[in-house]
């Protein structure tokens, strides 16, 4: 208890300094400085806020419902639940990511929690590619984005739900293990039981924010590295090759994947792309995005190994890569 209260300290006392650095940066203007702050920086201070304020409450609501899974969701449910099937529990993981309005921000300490609690790793991995990108929420927004696009919005859900699916089947042949970093303490079931409602909901608090500290050190990091990559990569250059589909289609993935826009508010700014690039690079923006970007990377290294991340980093840009070719044509 004392280890971890210290760690809090520690955490507390960087996130502090941390936002004395940003305020000062922000309101540089009406502070007497004997140096001037380059307008680079600023405008990485603006997009570096603006993630933190998009992401934070996602993440908010991503660890409570961790903490929620850690004290109330037994062994026995998780079993009762999933399928043991493969291909069953595949789609059953994609369905219920689908339905659960999650964003990509969120969705690591969630699935961390299922895994720990013995959802298979390919079914979580299923449940966090369909949770930020299919769910009521992104489809209105994509609808209104795209003009009251039905078709648009349809295409990135039913495309989407085909990569999550694929992707989850790929994930369950290669990796066997749960390929968590470490053990996670999990509640005895009879401690859990004996104790009162009002000390079971104490306990989710408090792991909730044991998993708020171990998860926004990552948020702000892949943040500040998603907000460099904005401000100084040479966008114009990449511009000059929208007329081909493939560099065009790598180009809207590689932008969606630097910058960790959040699904539910990512299809205003691909809309703004429609005018430039063809629709399936849009779709490629709109649907790799969501299922992991750059501080979706950060916060899943944390947490799972390298190897693991790794190969669900590429096996899902290379399966919306190659769906989106395939049905080029017809989109």
């Amino acid at each position: 208890m004392i280890r971890i209260f210290r760690s809090h300290i520690i955490d507390i006392t960087g996130i502090s300094l941390l936002a004395i650095l940003v305020y000062l940066i922000s309101f540089s203007s009406g502070l007497d400085f004997s140096f001037k702050i380059p307008p680079s920086l600023l405008n990485l201070n603006v997009i570096f806020i603006s993630i933190l304020i998009e992401a934070l409450p996602f993440v908010l609501i991503g660890v409570l419902i961790a903490g929620f899974i850690q004290i109330f969701i037994t062994e026995e449910h998780i079993q009762r639940w999933i399928p043991k099937n493969r291909a069953a529990a595949v789609v059953m993981s994609c369905v219920v990511g689908a339905l659960f309005p999650a964003c990509e921000c969120g969705i690591v300490p969630i699935i961390r929690r299922l895994i720990s609690k013995g959802v298979p790793v390919y079914a979580a991995i299923g449940f966090m590619l369909t949770g930020p990108l299919i769910n009521p929420i992104v489809i209105a927004s994509t609808y209104m984005a795209f003009g009251n696009d039905l078709k648009m919005a349809g295409l990135r859900m039913g495309l989407g739900f085909l990569v999550a699916i694929i992707v989850a089947f790929a994930v369950s042949f290669k990796f066997k293990s749960n390929q968590l970093k470490g053990q996670i303490h999990l509640t005895h079931k009879h401690n859990t039981k004996q104790r009162s409602f009002i000390d079971q909901v104490w306990s989710m608090l408090t792991h909730s924010i044991d998993e708020f500290f171990d998860m926004a050190k990552y948020l702000i990091m892949g943040a500040f590295l998603a907000s460099i990559v904005q401000v100084y990569m040479p966008a114009k250059a990449f511009l000059q090759s929208a007329n081909d589909p493939v560099a065009s289609l790598i180009i809207m993935m590689g932008f969606a994947y630097v910058l960790s826009l959040c699904s539910e508010a990512d299809a205003f700014i691909g809309a703004s792309f429609s005018s430039i690039f063809p629709r399936s690079s849009i779709l490629g923006f709109l649907i790799f995005g969501p299922m992991i970007d750059f501080k979706n990377t950060i916060m899943m290294l944390s947490v799972f190994r390298l190897k693991f991340v790794l190969g669900v980093l590429t096996l899902t840009a290379s399966v919306v890569f190659i769906t989106l070719l395939i049905f080029q044509n017809v989109i």
